[in-house]
């Protein structure tokens, strides 16, 4: 069965205290978006990569190839006004109903080749797959009132991407009118009352949004 992943790269990166948006800096030498499409291609030399990108970043992601000459195979879709928006952008270029999707953040770069083996393997049984990690930290919910409480930290689970589909599936479930409680893939699946399965994550794969971040993102890239 044919394997596509679409690759979202919105960001603008305010949060790193920069100009440059966050998916275009270097990470030991490489740009973090490379690193991430990359991470696909070691998997599956013939999955179909897709990138969604906003139009206004397209020419300098090009100028970037060029001066790295990255010459990995994808094809650009145009970002869109959401999250939801981009992914639609994505799906339209997939041909066909058959097939299995990887959606990814594009600032993931370190996710494990076991993570996107496991869910590409589980995605031929459940048609909806999300790689998940524990929660180490103690959480407590907030109340109306101001309060809060402690909540059972084992009925949590962080998510993470890729987050993988049947093709026909997430392309209906995209069909939907956008709605602000759609903060991922999963959330937009789960609207068609379709249940999603968790499997196992892999810690490293952080998405790079603040400079501390990026200290890690060079910490695990140092022995290259």
């Amino acid at each position: 069965m044919r394997k596509y992943a679409i690759v979202v790269a919105g960001g603008k990166g305010l949060r790193m205290g920069g100009e440059v948006p966050k998916q275009f800096i270097p990470v030991h030498g490489k740009p973090v978006l490379m690193r991430t499409l990359e991470a696909f291609r070691r998997y599956d030399s013939e999955m179909t990569l897709i990138l969604v990108l906003p139009a206004d970043q397209q020419e300098y992601w090009k100028h970037l190839c060029e001066a790295y000459r990255f010459a990995l195979p994808h094809r650009i879709a145009d970002g869109g006004e959401t999250r939801f928006h981009s992914v639609r952008n994505g799906l339209e270029l997939i041909d066909g109903e058959k097939g299995w999707v990887a959606v990814h953040d594009g600032v993931r770069p370190f996710v494990s080749q076991d993570v996107i083996a496991r869910c590409f393997s589980e995605v031929c049984r459940h048609r909806a797959v999300v790689p998940v990690t524990d929660v180490v930290e103690t959480l407590r919910h907030l109340r109306e009132d101001k309060g809060s409480d402690t909540v059972a930290r084992s009925e949590y689970r962080l998510v993470q991407t890729p987050q993988v589909f049947d093709v026909s599936l997430l392309k209906e479930a995209y069909r939907q009118p956008y709605a602000p409680c759609f903060t991922d893939d999963a959330s937009v699946v789960e609207a068609l009352g379709m249940e999603v399965c968790l499997v196992p994550g892999n810690r490293e794969n952080i998405k790079l949004t603040t400079p501390f971040d990026l200290k890690i993102a060079e910490a695990l890239t140092a022995e290259e």
